[in-house]
């Protein structure tokens, strides 16, 4: 992949919302041939179907989630905003700090679920990425069939205090393989409901 596809997806994936602007993520992106080599072996013995498209891939990102919420993130987060100049009255942008507050509060004590909705951000992310790159002409994979605690142990992720959630391997079709099975999804009638 060109470096300039490569560094328009990154703007891309950088600017993907999420919820109260969280940003529960880092992405890890594996450009060389020794850092997918590296994810392809921590796979997990029963993930190996997965590394040979790790390893033809031009790029695979590693997209990883907060292993929890510390305060620090979010003063980082509130602290990013203010310098941006986000909410140019400081009385709104106190008023949404106090709403994010109580916001993650509900998530964390009240569902009890934060960490799964922090996924959910991770999710959206890896979704509007692959759609990016369609625009692109860039094929992307996404793969969960992956082992997390042994990439997180390679790439020594939980040392951030993040935690593997989803992979996105970016390239290109192999032009001596055929793609013509057509993709099986059920009929809209059974899919959407209007009311």
């Amino acid at each position: 992949m060109a470096e300039d596809t490569l560094q328009q997806l990154l703007r891309f994936l950088r600017s993907t919302p999420s919820s109260v602007n969280v940003q529960p993520n880092h992405f890890y992106v594996l450009a060389t041939p020794e850092g997918k080599k590296q994810l392809a072996d921590n796979l997990g013995e029963r993930f190996q179907d997965n590394a040979e498209k790790i390893l033809n891939a031009s790029h695979t990102i590693i997209l990883t989630t907060r292993a929890d919420l510390p305060d620090s993130h979010l003063e980082a987060v509130f602290a990013k905003e203010r310098a941006d100049g986000r909410f140019p009255d400081p009385s709104k942008q106190q008023l949404w700090e106090s709403m994010t507050r109580n916001f993650l509060d509900l998530r964390n004590y009240g569902y009890k679920d934060l960490n799964h909705w922090m996924e959910k951000q991770t999710y959206m992310a890896v979704g509007l990425t692959m759609m990016a790159a369609a625009e692109l002409g860039v094929d992307a994979t996404p793969l969960e069939g992956f082992d997390p605690t042994s990439v997180d142990k390679a790439f020594k992720i939980r040392e951030s205090g993040h935690t593997t959630t989803v992979l996105l391997a970016l390239g290109y079709p192999d032009p001596q393989k055929v793609y013509t099975t057509p993709i099986s999804r059920f009929d809209p009638d059974q899919l959407f409901t209007f009311i």
